[in-house]
Formats: structure tokens, sequence, C-alpha cells
């Protein structure tokens, strides 16, 4: 639906604008190699990440399909790295939409695309085509041209055709048509809408056939994610489509929620599409809050993500889910809604959030372990001292919880313009005000009851106010 968005692996050594402090973060390096001690043996690092959950396996492992829409010049370094190793489905988030592909009539730029299609066959990833017909993002001479019902057509026509065409046999998924409705289920008056009428939807998917046999196509939209207007709307289209031969395989629900809002309808609705005889696919997950986030609101988060991923497990009709950006530092959010944000499933320092582990355990993992329940870690943070522009600060955990913890990373975010200086005991990395600090070889396990302490210097200027959430492996603990 909307513009660009866009795991950190604990072993992936983040971007080159991150300080990294407490010597290097050892594991898999951005072209996947791995570190180890010098013996041949993988490193703490390594061993951390081989227990960390795989989403795309997770995923095929159900039967369906994990995916993130992605940005085509991102993908390098930890993000491409993290985009191959989680996600075996990919969306472009701009690269494909007519304003991007023809900005000219019949003058076509095909780099962004191709780079998408082309880093997906290499990671062995599906493609999630996005979008042949929407009223947004088209460039200037369609959607302000003077047509008629044939000329428009023609031109659609020609461009699905020549798009859908030049991947034939690339793309898994066509999202065909995008948005066709308004909230109340009528329908939207873009230029298709005004000067082809309502045939331009069945014309549209008709053409992305002709194109590309192979391809599944769907119809997307959101605000339809639950039974409403909107939903019923889309739902009374499908089933004319059905009824007219028309070729449709599937609906998509984009699913850009807001925390406490993800609806109750949600399976019942993807189930009623299923029954209709076309699959269901949840196209651009995102679940946004208030921004900074609370512990209470990431754990919250984290249940609404594993209630979505698990409706979408519970229909066998449902093909997949997609989330719109994988790090809140690609996100549309925050641009769109002020004052929301955290909305993906990794912080804006490629850290896995509650929300990640949500979803994994939707799809069947359990951590053995390595990530504790909320509650099961207690964080102690104390300034021992403090300067003019410095400090020296303490931080404990305690592991509250039955069960050992094999490998830790803690993450915070700082409140108030403090960076990190130097760190002991613990490898610390920073990323604008989003902190995560990661064991030492020697302080890897924390067992039952057990607890280890950090220390760092760090720097601060106009407050020092100390941290009020923390996350160990991306669950929240508590603050004493």
């Amino acid at each position: 639906m909307k513009l660009q968005s866009l795991r950190r692996a604990a072993s992936v050594t983040l971007a080159a604008a991150s300080l990294v402090i407490g010597g290097a973060v050892s594991g898999h390096t951005a072209d996947g190699s791995r570190h180890t001690d010098g013996s041949g043996q993988a490193d703490a690092s390594d061993q951390r990440a081989a227990a960390a959950p795989v989403l795309r396996d997770l995923a095929a492992a159900k039967g369906i399909y994990y995916g993130t829409a992605v940005t085509a010049s991102k993908l390098t370094g930890t993000y491409g790295t993290i985009v191959g190793e989680q996600f075996d489905s990919i969306t472009p988030g701009n690269e494909m939409k007519w304003g991007s592909v023809e900005p000219t009539r019949g003058s076509f730029n095909w780099s962004g695309a191709d780079a998408v299609v082309n880093y997906a066959e290499a990671h062995a990833q599906k493609v999630r085509g996005h979008t042949l017909v929407w009223h947004s993002q088209l460039p200037n001479w369609v959607s302000n041209g003077s047509w008629t019902a044939d000329t428009l057509r023609t031109v659609m026509t020609d461009h699905i055709a020549t798009e859908a065409g030049r991947y034939q046999g690339r793309i898994d998924h066509w999202d065909v048509v995008n948005e066709p409705f308004n909230e109340d289920g009528t329908r939207r008056q873009s230029v298709f809408q005004t000067a082809i009428g309502d045939s331009y939807i069945a014309d549209a998917l008709r053409a992305a056939r002709a194109a590309d046999p192979a391809a599944k196509l769907y119809v997307n939209d959101y605000n339809v994610e639950g039974v409403n207007a909107k939903s019923t709307a889309l739902y009374n289209l499908v089933k004319s489509l059905k009824e007219q031969g028309v070729p449709i395989d599937g609906v998509g629900l984009q699913a850009h929620l807001i925390l406490g809002q993800v609806p109750s309808t949600l399976q019942a609705n993807i189930q009623r599409f299923a029954d209709l005889g076309v699959d269901v696919a949840i196209t651009e997950l995102d679940i946004r809050t208030t921004v900074p986030p609370t512990t209470a609101q990431l754990a919250q988060q984290k249940a609404e993500y594993k209630a979505v991923t698990a409706a979408c497990v519970a229909v066998s009709r449902c093909e997949g889910v997609t989330v719109w950006g994988f790090t809140d530092s690609d996100s549309w959010i925050p641009d769109v809604f002020p004052g929301y944000g955290a909305a993906t499933p990794y912080d804006e320092n490629f850290q896995p959030k509650p929300a990640y582990y949500g979803i994994a355990e939707a799809l069947g993992w359990t951590d053995g372990g390595t990530n504790p329940p909320a509650g099961a870690c207690a964080v102690t943070y104390a300034v021992q001292s403090q300067w003019n522009t410095g400090f020296t600060a303490q931080v404990t955990i305690r592991n509250t919880s039955t069960a050992a913890v094999n490998g830790w990373t803690l993450a915070w975010s700082w409140p108030a313009g403090q960076s990190v200086t130097q760190a002991w005991n613990a490898t610390v990395t920073q990323s604008g005000s989003a902190v995560s600090a990661a064991n030492a070889g020697y302080n890897a396990a924390i067992a039952p009851g057990a607890s280890v302490t950090f220390g760092f210097n760090g720097s601060w200027s106009g407050g020092n106010t100390a941290p009020t959430a923390f996350t160990l492996n991306g669950t929240a603990c508590t603050v004493s």
C-alpha cells in the first residue's frame, strides 16, 4: 500500500554508523562467513545465532511463506543478510509501481525491479509483484491525462503486458489491482474507475493472465482484515469475478494495524474468502504504537504479531504473511502517523523485538530457555558516578526464570541524548538512541537465579535520565 519501508542475527556486525565497543563483534560477517576463536570452533555469537529462530524455515514447515517488503538499494550488508536469512518471499516496496518503471509513456526503468528479482532468485525466494494498477504513485501523464475508456484501457493493458511480461515465470504473486475501494465499500474514484468504469479490474486481471499465465493474481486492499463494509465489498467483487470467469487467484489483506485494534474477526474473514475458492495472503503487516513504546506495549505487540500469524496458519488457503519492512529504521509509519512508530519485528538497530519471537512462536518455535518469558528477567541500572558531560554506569541482568539463558543480548533506548564511549564485560553497539549489549565469551550463560554485570562509560548532554525499558533476547524484562 504505502511508500518504501523497510534480523539482525546476534552474530552480524552492525552497520558502519554503529558504535562498537569492547572488542570486535564476532559471528557471521556481512558476506555470511563465520568467525571462530582460532581453534576452528564457533564462538558464543555463532552459538546464539544458531539457536535463534529462522522465520522462513519455520514458515515452510507450516506450509506458508514469510516475507518482507524491501528497498532494492539496501539489499547489501547487514540489511541484505537479514532479508536472505529470515525471509522466503520479498516484495519491492516501490520499484515495481507504475511511476517507478514507466515515468514517461513508453520509456521504462527496470533497474530497481530487476535488482529485487535477481536478489530473490539468488536467495531462493518468491517475489510478490507490487503493484500493476493503483491510484497512487502514478506518473503525471497517467493521472492527469485526458482519457476515454478505450484509450486508458489500452494504456493500462499495454503497461501490464510490458511489466508482467518482462518478469514472466519469475513472479509468484502479482498485486494486479491495489486499493479499489473506499472505507464504506464504494468504488474509489481513481483515474481508472472514472474513465473505464467497473470493468477496469476484470480488464487488468485478464491482461495480467495473458502476460504471465503462471503468476497468481490478487486484488489487494487495506482495512479489509476484519469483517466490515469494505471487506464485504471486496468479498462481493471476488465472488462476482469468479462467477464471470475472470482470472483471480487470491486476495491480499494489507494489515496495517494499530496496537490493540487487531480485528477479532480476522481468521473468520480469511476463511470466508478461502471458501470462495481463492487464496488469501497477509501482504503488508505492521502494527504501530505510540513511541517510545513501553515494555507493556512491546509485550502486547508480540502477542498481536503472534495472533495475526496464527490466523493465517489456521486457514489452509492462507498462502503466507509479508511484513511491510522488517526494521523500524525503514518503516513508513513515522512519516505518515506523527507520534507513532516501532511497527515492525526489528528495532532501528536490527535487533529482534518481542514481536519477532511472537511470529516465531506462532510458527511453532520454542526457545528452549534462550528467550525468557516476559518478566523472567530483571535489570538493575545504576549510575555510579557522574561529571560535567560524562558518567559511569553498571547494569546487572538477573535470570528470574527456571531455565538457563545461553547467550544474551540486552537492548534499550536512551531517553535523552546519551552515548556509550567505553564498555567492559559486554560488547556494546549503538545507533542513534538504540543500544544493545551482547555477552562476552566468558559470561554467555546465566543460570536460573544467577546474574551477570557489565559496565560502561558514557557521555551526556542536557540530561542523564536512566532507561526505563530493557529487552533480553527480544523479551521485555522488569526493571528494578
